[in-house]
């Protein structure tokens, strides 16, 4: 399958793009390059002696299934989605005898399904991974403590000459506790769990409410939508009910998702689906969004 010059150095750009941003999300995730602001503490801070749950993966809702969730249901979604409608689409009578592929130069070359479905991903991965960016630089340069820190710290206070709970510690040796606990203590602001669910969330929402348009289906959307919401919430509140995060953490998260999730869904999404079908069908009166009501 041939495709113009000028659609391929476009592609590329977009790949180089791509690995920048998973690389440096990469670098954040799991290499020392940045360090964690040491921020200082009271003693005895009544806000920081919350006690431990243990670690991440003895929480309610484990790193590895809330990355299997945000990362899995998404793509399932959008993959069955763009098929079935297109499906719908395809064999509908309006299209009968037209073009059923896009055209990218000067001849026809791209199926929309495949377009489409790859562009929706696209932007959805590319915004995981901003949140994850977005989420880590704000942990490093703020280092803000997580409610248990002086339970994970255990800080000799008698050695730091703690008389009075007045008395501010700022060494980075005041911790007698196990170092990586103490670090991962140290990274709570913005929430990243509040952060990956909520973006997941509100992206997959807006695509089922702006892109799906089948007969009975008006009040499944606004179910489905503020179900995905709810769940988003529910991983938000389990954060600071198990004490790993605060609620300023949490809603900071909240914040940064939907953030994100918002600008790609205007910027990219919406233009899309305005564009594609248009040049696949372009003698056929489309509507923005697949529409399965006709006929």
């Amino acid at each position: 399958m041939f495709i113009p010059l000028p659609f391929t150095n476009m592609l590329y750009f977009q790949l180089v793009i791509m690995a920048g941003t998973v690389m440096l999300a990469y670098y954040f995730e799991y290499t020392d390059t940045f360090n964690v602001h040491v921020q200082g503490f009271f003693c005895y801070d009544n806000a920081y002696v919350k006690p431990y749950l243990g670690p991440e993966e003895s929480s309610a809702i484990p790193p590895t299934l809330l990355y299997a969730l945000v990362a899995g249901v998404p793509t399932f979604v959008m993959m069955i989605s763009e098929a079935v409608l297109f499906l719908i689409q395809y064999s509908s009578k309006e299209l009968d005898g037209q073009e059923k592929t896009i055209q990218t130069g000067d001849c026809c070359y791209l199926n929309p399904l495949v377009q489409r479905t790859f562009r929706f991903l696209g932007v959805y991965t590319f915004g995981l991974f901003t949140v994850d960016i977005f989420v880590n630089a704000g942990q490093l340069v703020t280092g803000n403590l997580a409610p248990h820190f002086l339970t994970v710290c255990k800080p000799n206070y008698t050695a730091l000459g703690c008389q009075h709970a007045l008395i501010y510690i700022s060494q980075q040796e005041a911790c007698t506790g196990n170092q990586e606990d103490v670090l991962r203590a140290r990274k709570t602001f913005p929430s990243k769990e509040a952060a990956l669910s909520v973006y997941a969330a509100f992206y997959l929402a807006s695509y089922i409410t702006c892109t799906v348009e089948v007969k009975g289906t008006r009040l499944a959307k606004p179910v489905l939508s503020l179900g995905l919401m709810y769940l988003a919430f529910l991983t938000g509140l389990n954060r600071v009910a198990e004490y790993r995060n605060h609620w300023s953490d949490v809603i900071a998260g909240f914040i940064i998702g939907v953030a994100i999730a918002t600008f790609l869904f205007l910027t990219h999404v919406n233009d899309l689906m305005h564009s594609l079908y248009s040049s696949a069908w372009p003698h056929t009166q489309l509507p923005a969004t697949y529409s399965a009501t006709s006929q």
